[in-house]
């Protein structure tokens, strides 16, 4: 037979405490859970706007994330959302180079293109009129979103989230300088009386 030390005898009052305590981290009170979950932007991105960048209206939207990425695409405030039937058509070859020809590669982000705030991403369409997209911070343009070429609706019905218009990778510093111009979330939602 074996026998047991004061030490090797567990308390069991101590240990339904502790299994309690670590329910309780596990599982979330039921009562304070929010009714709709936050989305993936929500909880992994800061949202910043750029209101009337280079002309009036023309409102951009600038997800932000930890680890520095930026995605850029058009507020839901942009002038192209008020043309009647919206948008029609987005081209991607502005300037001198096709935006949606870029193959970035490797940790390196090697064959990035580097941007100023200013430079044009694309055009979009509408029935009337057309306007140009543009970058909004300083960066490497790291990817277009291709989707947008053959389903150029995405813009009408989801701008916010699949129908983004490319990811940026500013430096810091860059970063730092683009985002005193920016307004945030609810700044943006003051300014143009959206919910």
């Amino acid at each position: 037979m074996s026998t047991l030390n004061k030490d090797q005898i567990i308390d069991e009052s101590k240990c339904s405490e502790e299994e309690e305590d670590l329910v309780k981290l596990l599982l979330p009170d039921i009562q304070n859970l929010p009714l709709i979950p936050p989305s993936a932007v929500d909880s992994n991105f800061i949202t910043y706007f750029a209101i009337d960048f280079m002309k009036p209206a023309h409102d951009h939207y600038i997800y932000r994330h930890a680890n520095g990425l930026c995605v850029i695409g058009l507020a839901s405030s942009h002038i192209a959302f008020k043309d009647e039937g919206g948008i029609t058509a987005i081209d991607f070859n502005v300037g001198k180079s096709d935006r949606s020809g870029v193959k970035v590669t490797g940790k390196r982000k090697k064959n990035a293109q580097h941007f100023e705030a200013n430079t044009a991403l694309c055009k979009v369409n509408t029935k009337n009129d057309s306007y140009i997209v543009r970058c909004c911070v300083k960066g490497s343009l790291l990817e277009v979103n291709q989707l947008l070429i053959n389903k150029p609706e995405l813009l009408n019905v989801s701008a916010d989230r699949e129908g983004y218009i490319a990811i940026m990778m500013p430096r810091p510093a860059d970063w730092l300088k683009a985002k005193a111009s920016l307004v945030s979330l609810q700044e943006y939602k003051k300014l143009r009386e959206v919910s």
